[in-house]
């Protein structure tokens, strides 16, 4: 049928509906739906689905060459750890070349933010980001591990120094540096920034270059297959994904929307959208059983009030206990949290708040590195999901290997917020290129979970 001829019965149908003697009956609406075809969807609209999003449009040939639509389930973000209440630090201080990389990539952007998200006839996005620096304190045990990232980070190009118990002691005096072996300071581009504020401004930017975000859920694939022998002779099948059926919100409604590709930046809820499209149901121990091992886990972030706590220079603190804090604001608060061991993992089943937690595991450690938390108070706490990766704490970024057209950008266990700008832009560079450009982000290929190779980072808040 011609394009013409779809239009002629399109109207007929419109007239037929108001002859006398039919029975009248509303023309069905499909204006609330998303579109029957997209080139690319992105399934998870937090700050890494609007990051490839942006990089989609940025860099394609010309002005309206993709068509992108965006499908987010939660439009208010409240489950997520990396957006709204969040301690949004950034730093360079990995143990990973590449996150040193991701980082200095994303302190760029975010110090040139408006040059990058400004939308004419609307206010510049202002990020709030404070340059305190990041501080990480080390044992004995972990000293040299920390002395050889420092070497490492410093031929990255990260201005990060070491410093002693008693130049830590100098520096702030407020430290209780009992247990503290050596410390790294960053001096350039580390702190915190309002992850709000550029979650908006990523929202704001990519609808004005014409991406569609629509509030629904992925809640199957259709896919074809074919069959192809690997170099040792093993078989595998081939999938590509053809269609993606949207499910909108509050409704029994659903659009299957044709498409090119499939980005799964779906955060914590990554490895159910990658069973969706039969990731790891094989036999175990092929690379057709191999799953994606990212899964939700639930984080506390505290706000607590203490007048008599460390001052204004005060930068974001990673104790060895696995504590974290920074100031929140001019009036004597603070934000922190906890990273638990395997065996303290609170149930990710719901996002209530165990206040015990605090009490037990932050508060008892804090007092320790800083005295004068002794007499804080708790105003607020919260929880949120990360998108945590159990095989090594590490991203997952690029194409699955059978399942060819979907691409990932999950995993990051935190740091997604921090270095969303340059994960974006390695899976847009993917996507449209079939390599990466800007950073070598091959070590964080689905691959490795199916060949055993750790990709370990050992610095995680």
């Amino acid at each position: 049928m011609t394009n013409w001829d779809a239009k002629v019965s399109e109207f007929k149908k419109k007239i037929e509906c108001i002859l006398p003697g039919k029975q009248w009956e509303e023309p069905y609406d499909t204006s609330h739906l998303p579109p029957k075809q997209s080139d690319v969807v992105i399934v998870g609209g937090g700050i890494l689905g609007l990051s490839v999003a942006f990089w989609l449009k940025k860099l394609e040939n010309r002005r309206g060459a993709i068509r992108v639509l965006v499908v987010e389930q939660d439009h208010t973000y409240s489950r997520a750890s990396s957006t709204g209440p969040s301690v949004g630090g950034i730093w360079q201080q990995f143990s990973v070349p590449e996150n040193v990389q991701l980082s200095l990539f994303s302190i760029n952007f975010l110090r040139n933010i408006n040059e990058y998200l400004a939308v004419v006839d609307a206010p510049l996005v202002d990020l709030r980001f404070n340059p305190s620096g990041c501080l990480l304190l080390a044992s004995e045990k972990d000293a040299a591990t920390l002395e050889n990232n420092v070497k490492m980070q410093r031929q990255e190009g990260a201005k990060v120094c070491l410093m002693s118990p008693e130049q830590l002691q100098n520096k702030f005096p407020w430290i209780n540096t009992e247990g503290v072996a050596l410390a790294s300071y960053g001096m350039e581009d580390e702190g915190w920034f309002d992850a709000w504020s550029l979650l908006q401004g990523l929202r704001r930017k990519v609808q004005s270059m014409g991406v569609l975000l629509y509030q629904g859920e992925v809640t199957s694939f259709i896919t074809s297959s074919s069959q192809m022998q690997t170099p040792s002779g093993e078989q595998v099948v081939l999938r590509r994904i053809n269609k993606v059926h949207v499910k909108m919100d509050k409704s029994l409604e659903y659009q299957p929307v044709e498409c090119a590709a499939v980005i799964n930046a779906a955060g914590p809820w990554s490895g159910q959208i990658a069973e969706l499209a039969g990731i790891g149901k094989g036999l175990p121990g092929t690379l057709q059983g191999t799953k994606l091992p990212v899964e939700p886990r639930k984080r506390y972030v505290h706000l607590w009030h203490c007048p008599q706590g460390p001052g204004l220079e005060t930068p974001l603190v990673a104790d060895i206990s696995g504590v974290y804090f920074r100031r929140e604001g001019l009036g004597s608060n603070y934000l922190g949290g906890y990273s638990p061991t395997e065996e303290e993992e609170p149930d990710p089943t719901n996002l209530e708040v165990d206040h015990d937690f605090f009490q037990n595991k932050v508060w008892p450690h804090l007092v320790q590195r800083v005295p004068s938390f002794k007499t804080l108070k708790v105003q607020r706490a919260w929880a949120g999901y990360y998108d945590y990766n159990t095989f090594d704490q590490n991203g997952v970024v690029g194409p699955h290997p059978l399942v060819v057209n979907m691409y990932f950008a999950t995993g990051f266990s935190g740091r997604g917020l921090q270095h969303a700008p340059g994960i974006g832009r390695a899976v847009a560079e993917m996507v449209l290129d079939g390599q990466f450009n800007t950073i070598d982000m091959s070590p964080f290929l689905f691959t490795r979970f199916y060949l055993g190779e750790k990709l370990q980072e050992y610095n995680i808040l």
